[in-house]
């Protein structure tokens, strides 16, 4: 098979081709006496393999996991591949609670529970109770995502955060841990700001969901492809 039919029924291009062959994607190819590539079916399960595995795991990974996998034992290669699976796991099981918690949060604001003086927490107290670091609440601090109060005491100046600031911060935590961007969380802020209205963070939600939904189910194909080729030997 030559490049130009490997293009045809692949959709890549012959320089993507060739770039993953030389990158150890894909099997390297054979010559003819003339120097022109040689492709076989081996080549096409790896190029559809890795088309796969870069929607799932994005292409820089997939081409680790292609070039390792032909090196490694049929058992081996099943636990890289389950290692993948359990990572977009983490990170749908990382969006659902964040959306949990962006749906607490909702409902702690639509019943407009009043700041009380024993409903605060210093930045040690309010750390502890989110699990993050104290230096986590002063970077939100520094870049408008928690605002708490400034309060004179004998040692100087410290931090208490309200029932605002308490809430800001657990917005903040949960999309953190969604791997979410500092800018996305700012604007998952300003809607709970604006009436307590969170449902754009809750739409952007659903499809991180369902888009790792989507990586898992390439990741399946790939997966398939890859057994395939780890018991041929390709």
């Amino acid at each position: 098979m030559r490049t130009a039919d490997v293009v045809e029924v692949t959709g890549y291009s012959a320089q993507q081709i060739r770039d993953l062959e030389a990158g150890g994607a894909i099997p390297p190819a054979g010559r003819r006496a003339n120097g022109y590539r040689v492709f076989g079916e081996e080549h096409l399960r790896a190029l559809r393999a890795y088309r796969d595995l870069a929607r799932a795991v994005g292409p820089v990974e997939a081409r680790r996991v292609m070039r390792q996998m032909r090196g490694l034992a049929d058992t081996e290669a099943a636990a890289l591949v389950a290692g993948l699976h359990v990572r977009l796991v983490g990170e749908r099981e990382q969006a659902l609670a964040a959306r949990e918690a962006l749906l607490a949060i909702r409902g702690e604001a639509d019943g407009g529970v009043p700041a009380g003086e024993g409903d605060s927490m210093t930045i040690t107290e309010l750390a502890q109770a989110l699990g993050v670091r104290a230096s986590a609440l002063r970077f939100w601090e520094s870049v408008g995502l928690v605002a708490p109060q400034r309060i004179e005491t004998r040692a100087g100046t410290a931090r208490r955060y309200g029932q605002t600031a308490i809430q800001d911060a657990r917005i903040t935590a949960a999309l953190r841990a969604g791997g979410y961007r500092i800018p996305d969380v700012q604007a998952a802020l300003a809607a709970v700001r604006g009436l307590g209205d969170v449902s754009g963070s809750l739409e952007a939600l659903d499809h991180r969901v369902a888009e790792i939904g989507r990586r898992m189910v390439a990741l399946l194909r790939a997966g398939a492809a890859l057994a395939e080729m780890t018991e041929r030997g390709a």
